[in-house]
């Protein structure tokens, strides 16, 4: 039996080593966790996104809910979140022109919608003329239009319907579109404008859905932030959102995406 002298198996190993690390057997990407900011009027759909996200790739994500304006702030103060989910174009702007986001990662995920809400199922008909006759009700809840775009577009669809300033003494703000929904759901107001998509799946209570040429578009940016700009699941979580299997959960919400 003929056998590989010593000095020629010293010779291979080595090659027969670096072929196998090199073929081989390397590691496959590990899973990664990102944390995301994200404006309250996406809540139910970030949610659902999330665990699709999660399904489809391995990554985790984990959001804190809020609105643009004060989620804006914590970020500028140094929160360490890798994302942000706005409901406006301002705050992303500006994250990108004060350098605490990735520049030219900013895009539009969605447009969003408000209708005038009420738990009681004969409040709100179909033309919002309940919004002309102010007795009717005590209290109409908004988004402080400070923080909340969506309160902005409250009161810019009021005054185009020429009620501001009769309904004026009667609006109770919340500090986002997430607590605006709980004053009405809760009956601690009549009604109140908050977010098509809070409403979207169930069909209880009375709604208009207010036409989108009484308000400025409700245009929500994301951008990848500074902080995140190494995290492969942050750059993965805003890709799967451009994607179409978000773009369907978002529909199924209300919201329209850029371009529709």
């Amino acid at each position: 039996m003929l056998r590989t002298p010593l000095s020629l198996t010293r010779r291979i190993l080595p090659v027969a080593t670096a072929v196998v690390l090199t073929l081989g057997l390397t590691p496959a990407a590990q899973a990664g966790e990102t944390l995301v900011a994200v404006a309250a009027n996406f809540t139910a759909a970030a949610k659902d996104i999330g665990a699709a996200f999660a399904d489809s790739t391995e990554h985790t994500v984990t959001f804190s809910f809020g609105s643009t304006g004060k989620l804006y702030t914590q970020i500028a103060n140094g929160a360490p979140f890798d994302a942000f989910l706005a409901a406006d174009t301002a705050r992303p702007e500006k994250a990108e022109a004060e350098g605490l986001a990735v520049e030219g990662s900013r895009f539009t995920y969605a447009l969003g919608r408000i209708v005038l809400y009420s738990t009681d199922p004969t409040l709100v008909d179909e033309a919002g003329a309940v919004l002309s006759t102010p007795d009717a009700f005590d209290k109409l809840a908004i988004a402080n239009p400070v923080t909340a775009p969506y309160g902005t577009a409250s009161i810019q669809a009021m005054t185009a319907l020429g009620v501001y300033d009769t309904l004026a003494p009667k609006l109770v703000q919340g500090d986002n579109i997430a607590q605006t929904f709980q004053f009405v759901a809760t009956g601690n107001a009549q009604l109140g404008f908050v977010a098509l998509s809070q409403v979207a799946d169930h069909s209880d209570g009375s709604r208009w859905v207010v036409p989108t040429d009484l308000y400025e578009p409700i245009r929500q940016d994301a951008v990848l932030l500074k902080s995140g700009a190494e995290n492969d699941a942050a750059t993965a979580f805003l890709d799967f959102l451009r994607g179409p299997e978000a773009a369907a959960i978002m529909d199924r919400y209300g919201y329209g995406q850029s371009g529709s």
